[in-house]
């Protein structure tokens, strides 16, 4: 026997509700839910989706992300092409790839542009609930918008698809705010925050003392809870911010508070990639453990210049999908149910034609219809065939018996309500009956 081959560590299947998994993982039906809620929201909101390559150059990411970024230096998917010798990368995060689209087809040469796209990204980092090395993020994007208005559009859009998927905000999300500022800001903010930590040198651990020369803007985002404290004295970003920035950030948060959506300034919310300014933002969760970020972005104007761009504003977040669903799983909110609306109960030695002919009829009309298919030794006893129809969970059973054929009828068996009502119904007609079997589903 062939050896079995399994996938690869940290990237997963995802298969109906039906099939067995050893890890609890959100299921396609939860996967197809989530989608058609994100193109009607961002719909409404005037968003576009464009499709991106899944490998870029890897030195989009170097010089998109930062050299020193976790993600550069440690959890990207790098290879050289065997063909060619250039270097690619499976790109870990979206934001980078739309940029370079976007200057490389002119695309801002008629105005500004609102755009989203869905779909896997790669880290290689250690496999755990709601983080995996290949991961599904949905990603927003607005570019060419200078002003606070779109910064506030971004977050109530988010808030928009939590209130669309059942999740209450303030309750099972909540909101998060800074303001990282301009780069000059920032670079007074760095030199008051390395003075700050090697004053305490002895207090920092590994991670924060490589940081401290390389990027110490990320320390504040440390999770060791023996750095807490020293992290809390830190110089506060918010504190060095100029008129411009602080009236960009103060405008956002007005533009928040007049919709009544309650939110905490976190002057330690950095995030993790080097290309942001002023806004920055991250919808949180108290129900998945260490997990906790769901949703994040902020502004990053300078990033279209820095891939070579004519300068330009922007601003845009990333959700990642499997914790988001994960989420709504750990709630146990209500989803869709994606059960048929009707099954076919078909006898031994039906003739096809006319159950085919009405169950197409049926499917255009808009109705799920399963058809119970044959296996090699037949279609089965009507027992078993009523027990797939049940377990199934369709809300009717179509019963094509010989008598009810031969008189151009198809039997509408009941099977949610209790009642086991029937009722035969005309062939010639299933158009006109086929918003019953989904009105009472």
């Amino acid at each position: 026997m062939a050896e079995k081959l399994v996938a690869v560590k940290g990237m997963n299947d995802i298969f109906p509700p039906a099939v067995p998994r050893k890890e609890k993982l959100p299921d396609s039906v939860l996967w197809q839910w989530f989608e058609s809620v994100v193109r009607s929201v961002l719909g409404r909101y005037g968003y576009q989706n464009v499709l991106m390559p899944i490998v870029e150059p890897t030195a989009l990411f170097v010089r998109g992300l930062g050299e020193v970024t976790d993600i550069v230096e440690k959890e990207m998917y790098s290879f050289t092409d065997s063909m060619n010798g250039d270097r690619l990368t499976l790109r870990p995060e979206a934001t980078a790839g739309i940029v370079r689209a976007v200057i490389e087809h002119n695309a801002l040469y008629n105005g500004p542009l609102r755009v989203w796209t869905m779909g896997p990204m790669f880290r290689h980092e250690r496999p755990q609930k709601g983080r995996y090395r290949q991961f599904h993020q949905l990603d927003v994007e607005a570019l060419g918008f200078a002003g606070p208005d779109v910064d506030a559009e971004m977050i109530l859009m988010a808030r928009a698809l939590w209130r669309e998927l059942g999740l209450v905000e303030g309750t099972h999300v909540r909101l998060e705010l800074n303001s990282l500022g301009q780069p000059r800001e920032r670079i007074a903010h760095r030199d008051a925050l390395v003075a700050y930590f090697e004053g305490h040198a002895a207090q920092l651990d590994e991670d924060s003392a490589r940081r401290l020369r390389t990027n110490p803007l990320r320390i504040l985002d440390s999770k060791n809870p023996a750095m807490q404290a020293l992290v809390e004295g830190a110089p506060k970003l918010i504190d060095f911010l100029g008129e411009a920035s602080r009236a960009h950030f103060d405008a956002v948060c007005g533009a928040l508070d007049a919709v009544g959506l309650a939110y905490r300034v976190n002057p330690r919310l950095v995030r993790g990639m080097d290309y942001y300014n002023l806004t920055v933002f991250e919808w949180v969760t108290d129900q998945l453990g260490s997990q906790g970020t769901v949703c994040g972005g902020g502004r990053y104007d300078g990033l279209i210049e820095q891939l070579g761009g004519k300068p330009a504003p922007a601003v845009g977040f990333g959700l990642g999908i499997e914790r988001l669903l994960l989420l709504i799983q750990e709630l146990g909110l209500p989803v869709p149910n994606a059960a048929p609306n009707a099954y076919a109960v078909v006898p031994a030695g039906t003739a096809l034609g006319p159950v085919i002919a009405t169950l197409e009829t049926l499917r255009a009309a808009g109705v799920r219809v399963l058809l119970h298919a044959s296996g090699s030794d037949g279609p089965g006893s009507m027992k078993s065939q009523f027990k797939k129809a049940d377990a199934s969970g369709a809300s009717f059973a179509l019963v094509f018996g010989p008598d009810e054929l031969a008189q151009g009828m198809v039997t509408v068996k009941a099977l949610r309500d209790g009642s086991g009502a029937q009722q035969a119904r005309p062939l010639a007609d299933a158009v006109e009956w086929a918003g019953s079997l989904q009105s009472q589903a």
